[in-house]
């Protein structure tokens, strides 16, 4: 799992969204989400489901 892939590809799905927008959705804090798009973190298996779900993709084009 390439952490700075993932990191863009969030950034690239959250698109013209703010962050605290697509964190308050997911019931996550700014700072969390954050640190995803960065590449600082790595989201649990329960927060990836919320990602993909949100954004409409599968768990594979994001974290995979």
């Amino acid at each position: 799992m390439n952490r700075l892939k993932i990191a863009e590809t969030l950034i690239s799905l959250r698109g013209e969204k703010s962050r605290e927008e697509v964190a308050n959705a997911l019931n996550i804090a700014v700072s969390t989400l954050a640190m995803y798009e960065l590449g600082q973190r790595v989201p649990r298996d329960e927060i990836k489901l919320k990602l993909a779900d949100y954004y409409g993709v599968d768990v594979q084009s994001i974290f995979f």
